[in-house]
């Protein structure tokens, strides 16, 4: 398993380098069996340390948790204890897929954009139909079927997840309501 454990604006040392390589471990072997690769990431939030784990698994399927505390173990062992809540929770559906798929998830590229928020909310009709692009980034989207598009959005705690359904090519996504359940858009094919 690759390690990358680093710090913004903060300096980490070697003792806290070889805890979260022994705790990560510990947690992997224990709940997903062959992890990829792990990244730790610490920064500081005013007076509060911030740890950020994500756990990169075979199956394609990416496990994330943060935590954040007044000393910077004790926000790793945040992270570390919901990151083991996660897998221990999903344990039995990631093994059940990690047999039934016989390759790694696949991604296809695409672009992301960063749509500029309007300045002006009190306008009825916007002067044109072209929004502000602030940003334009490189984003991958996985080939899922929808319970491990649903897993996967639960696994990184997002609101929302964009994927190709593996089924028929096309794109989906899965979403989180605000009744708690979870929604799910399977576009019709288009017919010509």
């Amino acid at each position: 398993m690759r390690f990358q454990i680093s710090g913004k604006q903060i300096d980490i040392g070697s003792a806290l380098q070889t805890h979260v390589k022994a705790e990560i471990t510990e947690v992997a072997e224990k709940y997903a069996q062959a992890p990829t690769d792990t990244n730790v990431i610490f920064s500081r939030d005013a007076h509060l340390f911030v740890c950020e784990a994500t756990l990169h698994l075979p199956s394609g399927l990416t496990a994330q948790a943060s935590g954040q505390a007044g000393e910077i173990y004790a926000a790793f062992e945040g992270a570390r204890d919901r990151l083991e809540k996660q897998l221990r929770r999903y344990r039995r559906r990631l093994k059940d897929h990690h047999r039934d798929r016989a390759n790694p998830v696949e991604f296809a590229g695409a672009s992301s954009y960063i749509v500029a928020a309007s300045e002006d909310d009190q306008a009825d009709e916007p002067e044109t139909l072209q929004p502000v692009i602030i940003a334009e980034m490189e984003t991958r989207v996985p080939v899922l079927s929808a319970g491990e598009a649903v897993m996967q959005m639960e696994l990184a705690e997002a609101p929302v997840l964009v994927f190709r359904n593996e089924r028929h090519g096309g794109v989906n996504v899965v979403y989180r309501r605000k009744d708690g359940n979870i929604g799910w858009i399977d576009p019709a094919p288009a017919t010509n």
